[in-house]
This record gives C-alpha cells, sequence and structure tokens, in this order.
C-alpha cells in the first residue's frame, strides 16, 4: 500500500475514530466520530505530524444519531493547514470490477494507537437505500472492521487512490463485512469534494464554477413542478436517457453532482445548467450557467456556421435566426409556453423555455432574445423570427419596445419575421416549403400574387391549389381579421408560399360594391409590388428591416406605407427542428 501521510486519527472525548486529509486544512470523517463536538473538543493527528491539531466541524450531512441514518459524513476544519499533501481520489466505477479490486482502509481500533490495516473488496457497485456499498473481507483471516475504522479513508491497494469512506462494521465479530460510503455519496453532502473526485469530461475548475453556480443562487422554486431537480434532471438526460434514481433528489448540487458522476452522457449536466439558467432571476448568474462550461471540449466543437442544404447569396452571410416560439400551454386559457433558441447552421441552443401568464410573456420573450445573442458567433447574421398560432400572426411584435432601457421597436433592432406554428408542424408542408426554395434558389425574379379588396370573394379550395403552382410571395391588401380575408389567408399558408405580406392596420377589405377609388389596401399592394420588383425572396428579411427603419425613423405627419408591414418569412433550411428539451415544461 501507499504509505500515504494523509491517514488522520481523530479524537472527540472518548471517540476515536479515523479520517483523511483531502485539503490542505480539511478533513473526512464519520458524523458519529465527532457527535459530541458541541461539548467535547476534537483533535486530529497525522502519521508525520508531531502534535495534535485541534479541529472544528464545518459542515455535517446531517446524520440524525441512528446508525442506519444517512449522511454520516463531518468535515473538519484544522486550525491551520498542513504541509502535507490530501488523499487523491479514484473515478467512482474504480472501486469495482471483476476480478474484484482489493481495497485497504487504515484504521484505529483499540491497541493499535499508530494504526493498522484492514483489506476488504466491495460486495457490488449496488448502493444499500442509495447511500452505502456493502464491503467484505479480502480474506478469512487478517484484521477486521472495527470501532476505529470509522472515518477511515477506503483505497485502492494499487494505487492508493481514495474510493469511499468506512461508515460502520458488522456488530457480529463473526462477519467480516461492512458498510463504505462512496467518495461520490460524500460528495452530495460536502458539494467541494466533487472537485477532488475525477469525473468524465470536466475538470476541475469546471466543477468549481458550477458548483458556486448552483449553489450560490439555484431558481426560486415557487413549488413550481417544472423547475424542480428531477424536472431538471428528466430535462437534460432526454427521453431515453438513465432513469431517476430512486427517491429523486434532496437538492439542486445532488441531481448536478448525479449528472456529472453517474451519468455517462457529458453533454446532459451542461443541458441541466442551461435550463437551470432559466428559472435564474439573477441575470449574472443566468448568463453564467447558460455559459458554462467556458470551453468547448474538441469533441463537442459546434458545427460551421452555414445554412445547411444551400449556398448563401453572393456576398452574403447566411441566416442565423433567433427562433421564438409562443403557444397556448395548454395548462389554461391564459397560460402561454414560450421558447426561445438561437441557431448556428445546425446547431439549436434553447435559452429558455417556460410557461407563464399572459402578462409576462411579453418581458420573458425579450431579456431572452437579448439573451440569445450571446450564442451567436461573432459574423452571424441575426435573424429575429416569432413562431405564432395562426390567429396571432398579426400581433405587433415588430412593435414590441425591445428592452426596458430601449424604447426602439425590436423590428428596428434586427430583420424580423413571423411564421405560423401550425404549419411549422406539419411534415408534408415543410416538404413542399423546401421544394419551393429550391426552386427559388435557381429563379433571378420571385412572382407576387395580389390578394386585394376586390378578391375576397374567390374560392380558397382554388387559390390554395394555384398558389401551389404559380406564386412565390402572396400579398394581403388588408388584415387577416375580417372573415373572407382569414379564409384566403390560411389558403394561401396551405399552399406552402415562403413568403406573405400585408398590413397590420388600414383597410379591412370589405368592400360590398367593389374596390373603392382611393383605396388604402390597394395602394399598400402598388407600393409593395414596387419595392419586392427585383428582390431575391431569401433576402427579404434584410430588405424589410431597412424598409422598417424608415418607416419608425420617418418625420412625415402621416404613417409611412410600411409602418404596419408584417413578413411572413420562412425556409425550413434555415430552421432544422431538432428537440431542444426532451419534455414540455408545462407541470
Amino acid at each position: 500500500m501507499n504509505s500515504a501521510s494523509w491517514h488522520a486519527r481523530i479524537t472527540c472525548g472518548r471517540e476515536t475514530g479515523a479520517g483523511f486529509l483531502v485539503t490542505e486544512r480539511h478533513v473526512l470523517t464519520c458524523a458519529h466520530v465527532v457527535a459530541r463536538s458541541g461539548t467535547e473538543e476534537v483533535s486530529v493527528s497525522f502519521a508525520r505530524a508531531e502534535d495534535a491539531l485541534p479541529a472544528k466541524v464545518v459542515a455535517h450531512g446531517g446524520w440524525d444519531g441512528h446508525d442506519t441514518a444517512p449522511g454520516d459524513v463531518a468535515v473538519l476544519e484544522l486550525d491551520r493547514s498542513v504541509a502535507l499533501e490530501p488523499a487523491e481520489f479514484a473515478a467512482p466505477s474504480d472501486a469495482y470490477g471483476d476480478p474484484p479490486r482489493r481495497l485497504v482502509a487504515y484504521g484505529f481500533p483499540k491497541r493499535f494507537e499508530e494504526g493498522t490495516l484492514a483489506e476488504y473488496r466491495a460486495t457490488a457497485d449496488q448502493l444499500i437505500d442509495g447511500e452505502w456499498v456493502q464491503l467484505e473481507a479480502w480474506a478469512g483471516h487478517g484484521q477486521p472492521l472495527a470501532p476505529g475504522f470509522s472515518g477511515a479513508a477506503v483505497t485502492l491497494a494499487d494505487s492508493g487512490r481514495v474510493v469511499g469512506m468506512v461508515s460502520s462494521a458488522a456488530r457480529d465479530p463473526g462477519i467480516r463485512n461492512g458498510r463504505m460510503l462512496p467518495a461520490q455519496v460524500i460528495a452530495r453532502y460536502w458539494p467541494r469534494l466533487g472537485e477532488l473526485i475525477p469525473t468524465p469530461g470536466y475538470g476541475p475548475a469546471d466543477k468549481k464554477r458550477l458548483r458556486e453556480l448552483v449553489l450560490a443562487r439555484g431558481p426560486e422554486f415557487d413549488g413550481r413542478p417544472e423547475c424542480s431537480p428531477e424536472r431538471l434532471y428528466s430535462d437534460a438526460v432526454g427521453a431515453f436517457g438513465p432513469p431517476l434514481p430512486a427517491g429523486g433528489f434532496g437538492s439542486l448540487w445532488n441531481a448536478t453532482w448525479y449528472l456529472l458522476s453517474e451519468v455517462p452522457d457529458a453533454e446532459a449536466v451542461a443541458r441541466f445548467a442551461a435550463r437551470l439558467a432559466d428559472f435564474t432571476e439573477d441575470a449574472p448568474t443566468r448568463s453564467a450557467l447558460r455559459a458554462w462550461p467556458s470551453r468547448v471540449p474538441d469533441d463537442r466543437a459546434r458545427p460551421p456556421l452555414k445554412a445547411p442544404g444551400r449556398a448563401a447569396a453572393a456576398g452574403t452571410q447566411p441566416w442565423s435566426p433567433i427562433l421564438v416560439e409562443i403557444e397556448p400551454s395548454g395548462s389554461g386559457d391564459h397560460q402561454f409556453l414560450v421558447e426561445v433558441s438561437a441557431y448556428n447552421g445546425r446547431h439549436r441552443r434553447v435559452v429558455g423555455s417556460r410557461a407563464l401568464p399572459a402578462d409576462r410573456v411579453r418581458g420573458y420573450a425579450l431579456e431572452r432574445i437579448d439573451e440569445a445573442y450571446h450564442e451567436l458567433e461573432p459574423g452571424a447574421r441575426e435573424l429575429i423570427a416569432f413562431v405564432l398560432p395562426r390567429r396571432w400572426l398579426n400581433t405587433d411584435v415588430a412593435h414590441w419596445q425591445r428592452s426596458a432601457d430601449d424604447d426602439s421597436p425590436l423590428g428596428s433592432f434586427a430583420p424580423l419575421v413571423v411564421m405560423d406554428l401550425e404549419r411549422r408542424r406539419s411534415g408534408g408542408l415543410q416538404h413542399k416549403l423546401l421544394q419551393k426554395w429550391l426552386r427559388l434558389d435557381g429563379q433571378s425574379a420571385a412572382r407576387l400574387h395580389r390578394i386585394g379588396c376586390g378578391s375576397l370573394g374567390q374560392d380558397p379550395v382554388r387559390l390554395t391549389i394555384g398558389l401551389r403552382r404559380g406564386a412565390d410571395m402572396v400579398g394581403f391588401a388588408s388584415p387577416p381579421r375580417a372573415r373572407g380575408t382569414r379564409r384566403l389567408f390560411q389558403a394561401s399558408l396551405n399552399a406552402a408560399v415562403p413568403v406573405m405580406l400585408w398590413p397590420r392596420s388600414g383597410c379591412r377589405g370589405e368592400h360590398r360594391d367593389g374596390v373603392r377609388e382611393g383605396c388604402a389596401g390597394e395602394a399598400f399592394l402598388d407600393r409593395l409590388a414596387w419595392h419586392l420588383a427585383d428582390l431575391p425572396p431569401s433576402e427579404l428579411p434584410f430588405h424589410i428591416h431597412e424598409l422598417r427603419e424608415l418607416a419608425y425613423a420617418s418625420e412625415d405627419p402621416d404613417p409611412h406605407w410600411a409602418y404596419d408591414l408584417v413578413l411572413l418569412w420562412e425556409d425550413p433550411r434555415y430552421l432544422p427542428d431538432p428537440t431542444g428539451y426532451a419534455h414540455s415544461p408545462v407541470g
């Protein structure tokens, strides 16, 4: 065995036990060894130290005094640092194997003031009551576990690395077994230990930062099931990931540490941190959680910034959308599910996903849109895309105040489009849209179909069939509010027209005696047709953004004709739809 000097002898009143140095000033032992620390002095001595050092209990696992109670862990802080190398830890799985690994404990039973060794092995890697691993003697002779071994480090015989701590021994001397608290279980009770235990994918600095973020704030639960540790874990591992452990998690840290130490998918804990961010009200902590870890490992590098399946127009960058999806949550008439994502090529990062009452939707969406910019590459060409239910497509999202500190309209800040939720969910319509864009890529100009105030009596089915064959863009003279306009609007969506434009206000399109002289809707279509002439449809978000900037900045007493212009624009190649979170956050 490695002649480690970090083994410690612990005394507290009449109780003697063992422990081990884990930092230059901290020692781990069992809570029952220092149970009388409130009234008795605690002292720690090391084999190579001349004097015993006073210590105090600075962390406790919550052990309640019963033999089988969980949390039999205590962290002692020495009154000064010691010049000894602390213990080193093995990976959690290293304690087990076939053949079994030989494990060694160094304890201080009666008549062994200098300490003695006991050799054991783990019966199996199965946790008893979610807490302990059973130990059985390596051989039928030799030193058994006994009082004085409590708190002793259990180490690998070949390397001396720690895999756990002795917590109890069989009461019957004829039964040569005992129990070990694995190191990863101890870290539930003292989170700092997690930085010392090897885990795949993340080093001590990453784990320290995550621990600080999780313990510093965490979410404001308010009893909401969607932000419980169990729900956040399920969102992180997905529908086919490891199931919840029996009994769930007692805290956010327990869920975090379980993902780090027990779940093979190293990406899961990063998804957990991002999901936790969504329920953290403190903005700096939220940003730090979402950005964790600060570096992207080589095997998880982001894909190159390009749109899948297409070349960008000459002289332009491909779009990197910020997607804002708003829909009824299904949990009440005034509850909505809002999800904000950022795209880089086919890489999608969910920035926030929350079920909210109606009066909180706008503020939440705007806040997460702003944070989504952190996910875009420096050279990315942003596009804010709102996915809305069909009946809400006329919502004035382009006019939303950009932030609490910026009164300018969101539509003046970046190119902004809307998309139809029902159409985005339809496999058939998405396929037709892809076909339309592939054809448009080879055309020099797009065909605009006008639906003016005198066109509202046409048959919707015939319009759908005709638009599938003969239109690339549709312009409406009036908003989709009146019954006739709504029917033709739906017919155009069903035709998989990639681009649709209309005014949010103005003419209602309800002329009963033909188009009137000076109809605002027809004038709108005339101006629109002139403006769109020779513009590539793929670049319309950019050109409409420029037009909105002119309209918003106009000092003319009459509103600019494009002030209320709505652009529905959808190219599925820029918006692949991988699952962001595996579960809806609706409780």
